[in-house]
């Protein structure tokens, strides 16, 4: 964020100075109003008292895109303690899974309430900015936690910049071992070859940057950093299908390579459908897997 500088060509040149928020409020408040837009999660509630046993109060409660339970916590500037804070109000979370799955069913209905993915809960902090004893802190654990800086911008700007993220990856899919006595029948040679080539996307998308997290579901792999970018079904016998999230109007698309699905059912987020058929075809595709990384 240092490196930013933003500058008003309204009236000549200026130069827009970055700010922290008067209070921590002004931040929350702007960000449990706009949630879904800004992090990818649907909001639930506004300090959420844990009980008087265990005496907390937790900043927001939301479900991100894949279902999974999110907690996120605020700072005005800098403070040590966020990460711990967010990590106590996990485990109470955690422990506490009825009382969540109901919040869930009064705010976003029974449908969501019975799709939550509790092998992937979250903590976003969202703070002025982060110690490298913080950074490092996140890296040390295994559950998911993202660390983002904001700055206000005048009066109608706010910047949100990832700072470290990690997330419970699923792992790069792994290419099941044969015994060695199946015959080699075309039908098993196209799925050995779409293994292979769902092993080689999934390295391609962790690949594109530390902060890339997998979170597989039933009917889809999706690849994140806040928010999903990209999100892959299992393979099917002669092609391997990615929903990426990039606007379909802004590219070229390529009969039989890539397809507007906007408003048509399919599993995961995305509206651009890329078809994957072969190495060739995700090579050609790492352009777009890029664009949808930066937005997201």
């Amino acid at each position: 964020m240092s490196e930013l500088r933003l500058f008003s060509t309204k009236r000549g040149v200026t130069e827009v100075t970055p700010r922290l928020a008067e209070v921590e409020a002004d931040v929350q408040n702007l960000i449990e109003a706009h949630m879904e837009a800004m992090l990818g999660v649907r909001f639930l509630a506004s300090e959420y008292s844990t009980g008087p046993v265990h005496g907390g109060r937790i900043d927001s409660l939301g479900l991100d895109e894949n279902g999974a339970p999110v907690i996120v916590e605020y700072k005005r500037a800098t403070d040590a303690g966020v990460i711990h804070q967010g990590l106590f109000y996990l485990a109470w979370l955690m422990d506490h899974r009825d009382e969540f799955q109901r919040l869930v069913r009064d705010r976003l209905g029974a449908g969501a309430a019975g799709r939550i993915l509790w092998s992937n809960p979250r903590v976003i902090c969202v703070a002025g900015d982060f110690t490298r004893y913080d950074v490092h802190a996140v890296r040390e654990h295994r559950r998911g936690i993202d660390l983002v800086r904001y700055r206000l911008y005048g009066d109608d700007h706010i910047a949100l910049e990832i700072v470290a993220s990690v997330g419970g990856h699923a792992g790069v899919p792994r290419r099941r071992k044969g015994t060695g006595t199946a015959p080699a029948t075309a039908h098993r040679v196209a799925e050995v070859a779409m293994a292979d080539l769902s092993t080689a996307l999934g390295e391609v998308l962790l690949g594109l940057g530390g902060d890339v997290a997998s979170v597989r579901r039933k009917q889809y792999t999706a690849y994140r950093r806040l928010r999903n970018f990209v999100c892959v079904p299992p393979a099917r016998q002669d092609k391997l299908l990615a929903y990426v999230k990039v606007p379909p109007g802004e590219v070229d698309l390529v009969p039989g390579f890539t397809r507007d699905v906007t408003g048509l059912g399919h599993h995961g987020t995305g509206d651009l459908e890329v078809r994957l058929r072969s190495e060739r075809d995700l090579e050609r595709a790492v352009d777009l897997f890029r664009l949808a990384y930066a937005a997201a």
